[in-house]
């Protein structure tokens, strides 16, 4: 029934009590989802904090020098807390292998899926990955670690790799059909020109007369790379350094991100 401003104020009494009432509940009933969000975000964070220590120290040390009481200390995380997120060191690893490698051949098949040439795709990825390596240099000291190891040739970059060079070798724009030597020979090239800019800063130690005559320091390294591992699948040399100095897509960004 309606009722009217005509009717008495005890009518309207036990309306106010029940608006009251309400009052002492409703803040209430949002503080589990705010506790849990909160509770949600710290777990977050922790987790961030675990995998970025973790990839620094491995990248410099490897998963076998890397104890797990060193990975909380560099996180600022209680060691027991390491264990509510990872069963292992070898399960961090494992993560980051995925994270760190899976995110960038993610966003290197975002960049590159409209591209239809498989000379095009290789040369780029190659590319990127140097640019990448120049840009982050944790990022890279862990590719040089971890780059021809059996979770790289299994999953993550390098299937796609040996995606993209079958590719190649079914449209016949590749010669040969060893996908093995193939994907060895792209590795290969790109992880030695990462560790000559990483780890002999980019040729430093050689003698100058040296440097000069192998080009180095070379701000072109990445699209030279592009161009000898072209060269190796068959590609002619004029075309090749043409592919190879064509303009990079975007890659957008790519960085280890918590689960």
């Amino acid at each position: 029934m309606v009722r009217t401003k005509s009717e008495p104020d005890g009518n309207r009494a036990p309306r106010r009590r029940q608006g009251a009432a309400a009052a002492q509940v409703s803040p209430a009933s949002p503080e589990g989802p705010a506790r849990e969000a909160r509770g949600s975000r710290r777990r977050r964070e922790t987790r961030s904090r675990l995998l970025d220590a973790a990839l620094k120290l491995m990248a410099d040390r490897g998963v076998d020098g890397v104890a797990v009481n060193e990975i909380t200390e560099a996180a600022d995380v209680g060691f027991g807390s390491f264990y509510n997120h990872f069963p292992s060191k070898e399960a961090i690893h494992a993560e980051l292998i995925d994270l760190v490698f899976g995110e960038f051949a993610d966003a290197l098949d975002r960049s590159l899926g409209h591209v239809g040439d498989p000379a095009e795709v290789i040369a780029a990825s190659v590319r990127h990955t140097l640019h990448k390596s120049r840009s982050d240099r944790t990022w890279a000291r862990f590719l040089l670690r971890e780059g021809l190891s059996a979770g790289m040739l299994t999953r993550g970059l390098g299937i796609r790799l040996l995606r993209d060079i079958r590719a190649g070798i079914d449209a016949g724009r590749f010669t040969g059909d060893d996908e093995l030597m193939a994907l060895l020979a792209i590795a290969g090239t790109t992880l030695a020109a990462i560790a000559t800019e990483v780890q002999y800063d980019g040729g430093a130690a050689l003698e100058p007369a040296m440097r000069r005559r192998v080009g180095l320091p070379s701000t072109e390294l990445p699209e030279r790379v592009a161009v000898a591992v072209l060269r190796f699948l068959g590609v002619p040399a004029a075309e090749a350094r043409r592919i190879a100095r064509r303009p990079l897509p975007d890659l957008g960004s790519a960085r280890v991100a918590a689960a």
